[in-house]
């Protein structure tokens, strides 16, 4: 089958790739080599490129992705636009004028990258503008929970007040130039694309449709279907394929680990897999909707979710990575399980012989290894309502932002405002045994207690030790144990200056 991408408005032929060949090889392999190699796992932007979307109203957004990550064969029928694109010496983009202008380049060597991220804040529709990422405004919960390394965030729905959102460029990383002319680049833009933009223009037309796709070679093959029937199927007769949605784990195992699959299926588009449907009883999200598309559809009436979400990696990943991506890997540390274990989460998981329920508490049975059947996919992600009335979601790690946590607690804990008791509690850990898993003791140590000092203080302590927490490179198994017990006590400070009762 021909392979043809859009690229920078023209038509290319990509049908001699291999299956595993990244968007960032290809695209450097045409000659444009703007985008670069850094370090291969979506860590450092330097290969950002813009990647037409769907957004709400029928029509187009341009979303950074890392193209490092993706699969060349992913991106058929799609349309692309690298820095290259944006605009030319003579007559540069606004954002290059402004990162020129503003001396926010040396080496150049990420200086494309940070030109797509800005290029895409630059086409965010105005009416999205506040995303709960954008500011750290007076009602962001954003501090450390250690006092100095450990990096840790609540809720919060502050809109950012800025004409640009900084934190859409918080997945590129800059070695040399230092970030004030970078920043002063961005808040110096104005965010108006000029009459004629064909960028700008372009948005007001429908996304490129999921092309099915089917590529084979000595590498492997590459298989995007039509259907989660079709792709079901293939995932029953082929146990050795693999699964991929924002390939934003499967695509750092294929760069730093050379892995490859004899058939990659890709699951992203379909139909099926990209549900979102809420009611009273609860709201039920696709396994394949993209972080960036849930916390958007959402709009913080999950606080939990929207604390989460803000830590999650950075803007360049949640625009491709997935719940059922984040889930599938099973991975101890991931950040969305914690959460949705406090949320009480339920799978839904579709297999040709149909679907099935389980309980998210049920699901992590061994490190890396679930109830997941072979030939099963996560479909959807059942939250249950009503949510609790005190929730927060703690991520400690060495960096605030796009870093992996030695520790996540995700807390769910409805007060008696009545009677200043705790009705129920669901507590959510990550990093701190070989599964992402539910604190039951402390839970049981609060339900029915009143929600006081002395009771906070207990509670912590058995806090402290669930789950083994281990030593490793991350952190010691008492720092660990103490991220846990401070925690606990954090979130009885934060709730006593909120007004809960106590």
């Amino acid at each position: 089958m021909d392979i043809v991408v859009t690229v920078n408005g023209r038509p290319r032929d990509a049908s001699g790739i291999a299956a595993h060949t990244t968007a960032l090889d290809w695209l450097r392999s045409l000659g444009l080599t703007g985008a670069k190699e850094g370090c291969a796992e979506g860590e450092c932007g330097a290969c950002a490129v813009l990647l037409a979307t769907p957004d709400s109203d029928g029509g187009t957004e341009w979303t950074a992705v890392n193209a490092c990550l993706m699969p060349a064969a992913a991106l058929d029928g799609q349309e692309v636009v690298t820095a290259e694109g944006l605009g030319t010496p003579e007559h540069m983009h606004p954002v290059q004028a402004a990162l020129a202008e503003a001396g926010g380049s040396q080496c150049g060597y990420c200086t494309p990258g940070f030109a797509c991220s800005m290029a895409a804040e630059f086409y965010r529709a105005r009416a999205s503008r506040g995303t709960s990422d954008g500011a750290d405004a007076a009602a962001s919960v954003r501090t450390s929970a250690d006092g100095g390394n450990g990096a840790a965030a609540g809720a919060s729905d502050a809109h950012t007040t800025e004409p640009f959102d900084l934190h859409a460029l918080s997945g590129n990383l800059c070695r040399c130039t230092g970030y004030r002319p970078i920043r002063d680049a961005a808040l110096g833009i104005d965010t108006t694309p000029a009459v004629g933009d064909a960028l700008a223009e372009r948005r007001t037309r429908p996304a490129p449709a999921a092309r099915a796709t089917r590529l084979a070679g000595d590498g492997g093959r590459f298989v995007r279907p039509e259907t989660l029937d079709e792709a079901l199927a293939l995932l029953h007769v082929e146990p050795d394929a693999i699964a991929i949605a924002g390939c934003t784990d499967w695509g750092v195992e294929a760069n730093l680990r050379g892995r490859r699959a004899p058939l990659a299926i890709a699951i992203d588009r379909l139909d099926e897999l990209r549900g979102f449907d809420e009611d009273d009883a609860g709201i039920d999200l696709g396994a394949a909707l993209t972080l960036t598309e849930v916390e958007r559809r959402l709009a913080g009436r999950v606080p939990l979710l929207a604390a989460l979400f803000p830590q999650f990696a950075s803007p360049l990943i949640r625009n491709r990575a997935t719940l059922g991506g984040n889930l599938g890997t099973a991975s101890p540390i991931g950040d969305a399980p914690p959460a949705l274990l406090a949320l009480e989460a339920r799978l839904v998981l579709a297999s040709p012989d149909g679907e099935r329920e389980v309980d998210l508490a049920d699901y992590f049975t061994g490190y890396r290894e679930t109830v997941r059947r072979p030939g099963e996919l996560i479909r959807t992600i059942r939250i249950p309502r009503p949510t609790a009335n005190l929730t927060a979601f703690h991520k400690v790690a060495k960096r605030r932002y796009d870093d992996i946590s030695s520790v996540a607690v995700a807390f769910a804990i409805d007060l008696d405002e009545e009677r200043g008791t705790v009705a129920s509690a669901r507590i959510g850990l990550g990093g701190v045994a070989a599964t992402p898993i539910r604190a039951r003791a402390t839970e049981a140590a609060l339900v029915g207690r009143e929600w006081t000092d002395e009771t906070v203080r207990e509670a912590a302590s058995v806090l402290g030790g669930e789950g083994t927490p281990m030593d490793d490179h991350r952190a010691s198994a008492a720092y660990r144990s103490a991220m846990l017990e401070r925690s606990l006590l954090r979130l009885h400070r934060r709730s006593a200056r909120e007004g809960v009762p106590a």
